[in-house]
């Protein structure tokens, strides 16, 4: 089991390598994109959350989903 943590895809930033920026509670990230992009360009991606883990995107959720975690970490004083 991985923890991951929830953050949206911004901007892709090159394609070819599957990297994308990614918000992760106010902090800016480059993660690699390819484990949620399957088949579909990555443009697509955009205003899509996923589940973070050392860099990478692991699991595309859904916004509910999302809140979950980023409200346990905002209780501990670790996200915005």
């Amino acid at each position: 089991m991985c923890l991951g943590i929830p953050g949206q895809i911004t901007a892709i930033t090159d394609a070819d390598r599957h990297m994308a920026q990614v918000d992760v509670s106010g902090v800016k990230r480059e993660v690699n994109v390819a484990c949620v992009a399957g088949n579909r360009p990555l443009d697509e991606l955009i205003g899509t959350w996923a589940l973070i883990h050392v860099g990478f995107a692991m699991r595309a959720i859904d916004a509910d989903e999302a809140a979950k975690p980023l409200e346990a970490l905002r209780e501990l004083g670790e996200a915005k």
